[in-house]
């Protein structure tokens, strides 16, 4: 027979793999931590450093290269809108030389 502090024990380790997943799903540390229950970002951290060591290496390697291509997605992203931003101001210069000859 199941005791009270049995199931309450399986309810918080569901609960903790529910967090951990969605983490791990690329959710913002944030979002999680607005589900009810959940009040220390500290314990989030520690699950997750905890689930990455009993998974090993290769858990770990693809996180790594994940953060990368985010990073470099960031970059590619950043340069675009650099690159609009001086497209539109090179257009608008040119509008205002336009008018202004006549």
């Amino acid at each position: 027979m199941s005791t009270l502090k049995d199931t309450r024990r399986r309810d918080a380790n569901a609960f903790k793999e529910d967090a951990l997943q969605m983490m791990l799903d690329g959710y913002a540390t944030q979002s999680v931590m607005e589900r009810p229950r959940l009040l220390n970002m500290k314990i989030l951290y520690h699950w997750k450093q905890e689930r990455l060591a009993r998974s090993g290496p290769v858990k770990r390697s693809l996180e790594v290269r994940v953060r990368e291509f985010e990073d470099g997605l960031c970059r590619a992203a950043r340069d675009v809108l650099k690159k609009r931003l001086l497209f539109s101001a090179a257009a608008n210069t040119r509008s205002k030389l336009s008018d202004f000859i006549g």
